[in-house]
This record gives structure tokens, C-alpha cells and sequence, in this order.
């Protein structure tokens, strides 16, 4: 005891009475705190990978970021979504958007003539990069049944004039029951500009001025139109024989075909191809028959082709197909006689393909939306 003040200070021990004031950590607290942490953690990382993948910058883009807008594929994936197309199509699409430096998908997907510049880049840098052929081939037809899908997608829109015929559209002139391929050579002017048909042996027809005739074509987009004009002149240019037509504003424009085609003059071969029954089972093969038949392919696509050629071919005949068009394509298929008319002289047949082999397929989307072109 001491004393303060004066003042006695007694000091008691200090009583617990069995009461503790610090409880012992349970370990398994530690554990469910380790594992929430943990799944916060995974969660950041999770965001930050996706935010990095669907929102890289673009390829090759030197521009500083605050001036150029990023690709956003989260943007993309919603209008992919949108047109219906499945998921490989979306990262080929994807592929194709970034290997062009495109920031603004939406605007691409609303311009056939911005697809098929981003298409085509993306098609050479396959050709290229390809480890092998197998691969090439894999990827060219994911890129095209790609770039299928949005065409097959893609809107209607039609022409008011003649005025507005795209120059250098292949056409099909219609005079009487004759049908000869042409070019546009000019919609503007007076008069609608194209190519004066020639007849089997490469001489200008003859066409009287004021003679009726129709004109059918088919926009990059595959819209297809036609109208009925009449001839106002013909005459000479750099471009050779030409042939003057009254403009139109009575354009009809026709069903949707379902591919792209392309018109153009390709020299090819074609077999008769038979069904014979072979063995005790009477099993059934095809056979192609060594004889060689000339003609050529007028226009084309994925799904059928007409052959102008001096044969005549019933309906329902199946034919062997094949044609080079240069050193690195060429296509063989098997297709059937649907109908045919007559050219002149000459047999127009029209086409369906049966079978095509995946390189040929390749090969004629290659033709049709004319990436393989210089």
C-alpha cells in the first residue's frame, strides 16, 4: 500500500471470472476467406481478358489511339448474331474485319463493294499464309460460305432509270429468241451504251434501229433487273461495236437468285456421264464417257452454270463439267440438264451442279465475286 494525497491506493488484482475477451480464430474462416478472394481475383481476370479480346486495337493501326476508333467485337458478335450467321462464320468474319483495318463493322456490313474490298484482301492474305493446301482450302471455304451468308442476308433496292445501270455490268441482250452476253459499256448520255452482240463466227450482228429488244442484268449484289427498249443506233468506238439503246424508267427487277453469278466467257469441256448397274447386287455407279464435248461457260455460280456450245443436249442429261480459268484455278463438277434453248445456231443449256468438289467450290466463288482477278 502507498500513499497519495495522502490518500490510501489499494490495487486489486485483475478479475476474469472465467471470461475471456479474445476469441480463438476458427480455421476455417481463413479458408473461406482465401477462396472468396480467390474468385474475386479470377472474376478481374476474367473481365480483363475479354475486354482485351473482343476490343483490340486494330492491325496495323500506328494512328494514336485517341485519334482512330477501335474495333469493337463485342459489336461485331451482336450484328453477327443478328444476320444469323454461326460461329465460326463470326470469327471468319472477325478475321476479315481486322486483316483490313476495319473500325466500323457496321458500316462495312451495309456495303456489298466494302465486304467484297475487305473479302478479297482477306482471301490473298490466306493464299498466302496458308500452311498448306489442305488448310488454304479449309479456310477459303469458311471465308466464302462467310461471305455467302451475307449476301444471302443482305437487303433488296431496286433501279428507277436505266440512268443508274452500273458501267461495265455484264448483261444479256434478249432479240426475238436469240440471247447474246453483252457489257454496259455507259448508262449516261442519251442513250444506254453496250456491246453490239456477235454472232458464233465473232461478227457484229446486224439490228435494225427501232427494233425491239430487252436487256437482263445483275448487280454486283446479284439483284437482278431487266427492261424492254429499242434500238437507237449502232456505231464504231475504242471499245469496238456498239450498240445505242433508249434509256428506261420501266425497270423490273427480278426474283433474288439465291447465289451470286457471274457472267463472263470461260472455254470448258463437258462428258456425258451414265448410271450403269454393276455386279450380282446391281449396284449402281456412275460413269463418264471418254468422249469430249467443247463448249462455253456463259455465267456461273455456286450452284449452276449455262453452256453455249453447237451439241444438243436433252433435259435431264448428267454431264461432267470441267474448266481452266488460269494457271492456279481450275473447277471440275457434276451437274444435270435442267433446260435448254436455242442461241442462233448455237445451244444454250442450263445447268444445276450435283456435286462439287470442295477446291472447285473454291475455286468458282473465287470467280464469282472476283477475288482471284488482278
Amino acid at each position: 500500500m502507498d500513499i497519495f494525497g495522502g490518500l490510501p491506493i489499494v490495487l486489486y488484482p485483475l478479475q476474469m471470472s472465467g471470461v475471456s475477451y479474445f476469441k480463438e480464430t476458427n480455421p476455417r474462416d481463413y479458408v473461406i476467406f482465401g477462396v472468396g478472394l480467390g474468385v474475386v481475383i479470377l472474376t478481374l481476370i476474367i473481365v480483363n481478358f475479354i475486354k482485351r479480346k473482343y476490343n483490340p486495337k486494330a492491325l496495323g493501326d500506328s494512328v494514336d489511339s485517341s485519334s482512330s476508333r477501335r474495333f469493337s467485337g463485342f459489336a461485331l458478335h451482336r450484328l453477327a448474331s443478328s444476320i444469323g450467321i454461326d460461329r465460326d462464320q463470326t470469327k471468319m468474319l472477325e478475321f476479315v474485319f481486322k486483316s483490313d483495318d476495319v473500325t466500323d463493322p457496321e458500316r462495312s456490313l451495309k456495303s456489298a463493294t466494302l465486304l467484297d474490298r475487305h473479302f478479297k484482301r482477306a482471301y490473298h492474305i490466306i493464299e498466302r499464309t496458308a500452311a498448306s493446301e489442305n488448310e488454304a482450302q479449309d479456310r477459303l471455304s469458311l471465308l466464302f460460305s462467310t461471305r455467302n451468308a451475307l449476301e444471302t442476308a443482305s437487303g433488296g433496292g431496286g433501279l428507277s432509270s436505266t440512268r443508274n445501270v452500273p458501267e461495265n455490268s455484264s448483261a444479256v441482250l434478249n432479240i426475238g429468241e436469240g440471247s447474246f452476253p453483252v457489257r454496259v459499256i455507259s448508262s449516261k448520255g442519251d442513250a444506254l451504251v453496250v456491246e453490239n452482240p456477235k454472232n458464233a463466227l465473232g461478227t457484229p450482228v446486224r439490228l435494225p434501229r427501232g427494233g425491239k429488244v430487252s436487256l437482263s442484268f445483275f448487280t454486283k449484289s446479284s439483284k437482278g433487273f431487266s427492261f424492254e427498249s429499242r434500238i437507237v443506233g449502232a456505231a464504231d468506238s475504242a471499245d469496238g461495236p456498239i450498240l445505242q439503246l433508249l434509256h428506261s424508267t420501266q425497270i423490273k427487277q427480278l426474283s433474288k437468285r439465291r447465289f451470286r453469278r457471274r457472267q463472263a466467257i470461260i472455254p470448258g469441256n463437258f462428258f456425258y456421264v451414265y448410271v450403269e448397274e454393276t455386279g450380282h447386287r446391281k449396284e449402281k455407279k456412275m460413269v463418264v464417257d471418254k468422249r469430249r464435248l467443247t463448249g462455253n461457260i456463259m455465267d456461273i455460280s455456286i450452284g449452276g452454270c449455262s453452256i453455249k456450245t453447237n451439241v444438243s443436249v436433252p433435259s435431264g442429261t448428267r454431264l461432267k463439267i470441267e474448266f481452266i480459268y488460269s494457271d492456279t484455278l481450275n473447277a471440275a463438277v457434276l451437274g444435270q440438264v435442267l433446260r435448254t434453248n436455242r442461241s442462233g445456231m448455237s445451244t444454250i443449256m442450263h445447268i444445276k451442279f450435283l456435286k462439287v468438289p470442295r477446291r472447285s467450290l473454291n475455286t468458282i466463288n473465287a470467280l464469282v465475286y472476283e477475288y482471284a482477278d488482278a
